[in-house]
């Protein structure tokens, strides 16, 4: 009995041993050849590198596409959870979850003043949209006797003339510009309407459209840059006409003529913005309802209105940013070389890279940073140049000086662009300013984005 007892007893303790060993075996790190161990963290190291140098180059942005980012991680995975407790393995590990982090862009905290320009503006949107609203339901009353509200279906043309309809105004309040818009036989017209319903053909090619339309634009530039997507206009029109005509985009004409009232446009609206209006006299330059208040509002915001003559090129940039913001057009300008601005081409283009600027600060980003310029000579004496100076005596610098002409220095200052959030957008841009004779300096490439 003793005997089979001691026998249990060493059985039972082999096979808890078995079992010890196996469970340890299992849990353990899986046996390799240290030199495959290498080698496989050798292949997964390089990959890291190639990915570490991609979020590098990055310089705090996030891009969609990494080259090297899925192999770096996966394989970094693998050697994790075969050799969790492996020194090197974990040094890779590190490296992998330091250029992950990186890789999702740069953040930084926003303070308020970085948005107060759109709490500003939108307060000026809704200051010209009251004053547009009262404007609009007094135009409306004014042409109530002879006012048209529910336009389709337009009235029958086999049923009513023009003569009929004389002194008739219309509101037409999907009129599509510029998706409608064709030029027909006797004039460019924006189309209302369909077969079925009948046609009205906003005719856009006199003042009466012009003048408005202008004065929205000049209300999108200094006020409000959420109109950059408007397409659908409310117009009140007064009939003047029937004609025929073929309402279809493009020079080949596909479709068959029908029948439209052409419409003279009064006045301009687009809901919840502004109302643009001729004033009845195409000799005086259309306005919209509140323009003559707007330079008065906006100059209380302003916190820059000066351009000091020693500034420097990054302080430059932050006025040129800030003259974006804050809607300041003659600060703009004054940022900017005056050899960029001698034609009107030239200045048509100012405006046009404004809209982009004005856009980018409402749907990408709210502030940009800068970095230090980087200052060299273009043209003339680098008086400046230490190392070239060391040789050179005073007579000759100033002799060099007087043979090189008008001294040309350029600047490049790099800005990195955040979001509402505090998110770097793309990675950082560079800008060019320009100095002459030891003067000013003024921006020369003011179209790169920030």
């Amino acid at each position: 009995m003793v005997v089979k007892t001691r026998f249990a007893i060493c059985s039972a303790l082999l096979a808890v041993g078995l079992l010890t060993f196996w469970t340890g075996a299992a849990l353990a790190a899986p046996s390799a050849d240290p030199q495959v161990l290498k080698r496989q963290i050798g292949y997964a190291e390089y990959y890291v590198k190639e990915f570490e140098n991609e979020v590098a180059r990055q310089r705090g942005g996030e891009k969609m596409v990494w080259r090297s980012k899925k192999e770096a991680l996966s394989r970094v995975q693998q050697l994790k959870t075969d050799y969790p407790n492996d020194p090197d393995v974990e040094k890779l590990y590190q490296r992998v979850r330091a250029a992950l982090m990186k890789s999702k862009g740069e953040y930084v905290e926003v303070p308020a003043a970085w948005t107060a320009y759109r709490r500003n503006e939108d307060d000026l949107r809704k200051r010209i949209a009251e004053e547009g609203k009262k404007a609009w339901d007094a135009f409306l009353q004014r042409h109530r006797d002879k006012l048209i509200e529910n336009a389709l279906p337009a009235p029958d043309s086999t049923k009513v003339t023009a003569s009929d309809l004389k002194g008739t105004h219309v509101l037409l309040n999907d009129v599509q510009y510029p998706g409608h818009q064709f030029y027909g036989a006797t004039g460019e017209y924006v189309y209302v309407g369909k077969p079925s319903s009948g046609y009205y053909f906003v005719r856009i090619d006199g003042r009466d459209w012009l003048g408005p339309y202008e004065a929205v634009k000049r209300y999108r530039r200094n006020v409000d840059a959420t109109l950059a997507d408007v397409t659908s206009w409310t117009v009140l029109g007064e009939i003047v006409d029937i004609i025929a005509e073929i309402p279809q985009a493009g020079g080949e004409k596909t479709g068959s003529f029908q029948y439209g009232w052409v419409v003279r446009p009064v006045a301009l609206y687009v809901p919840g913005h502004v109302m643009a209006v001729q004033d009845g006299n195409s000799d005086v330059p259309a306005g919209y309802v509140g323009e003559e208040r707007v330079d008065a509002i906006k100059n209380g915001w302003y916190t820059v209105k000066d351009i000091p003559a020693d500034v420097s090129p990054d302080r430059l940039m932050e006025i040129f940013m800030t003259s974006i913001k804050e809607k300041n057009y003659s600060l703009y300008e004054n940022c900017i070389d005056p050899e960029r601005q001698k034609t009107e081409i030239a200045k048509d283009l100012l405006r046009y890279h404004w809209d982009l600027h004005q856009e980018r600060f409402h749907g990408e980003y709210v502030h940009a940073t800068f970095g230090k310029p980087k200052i060299s000579v273009l043209k003339g004496f680098d008086d400046g140049n230490e190392l070239e100076n060391f040789f050179l005596s005073e007579s000759q610098k100033d002799a060099l000086a007087k043979r090189s002409g008008v001294k040309i220095e350029e600047a490049v200052v790099e800005s990195r662009a955040f979001d509402e959030k505090g998110k770097q957008i793309g990675s950082p841009h560079e800008h060019r300013l320009i100095r002459k004779d030891g003067g000013r300096w003024y921006v020369k490439d003011y179209e790169p984005r920030f």
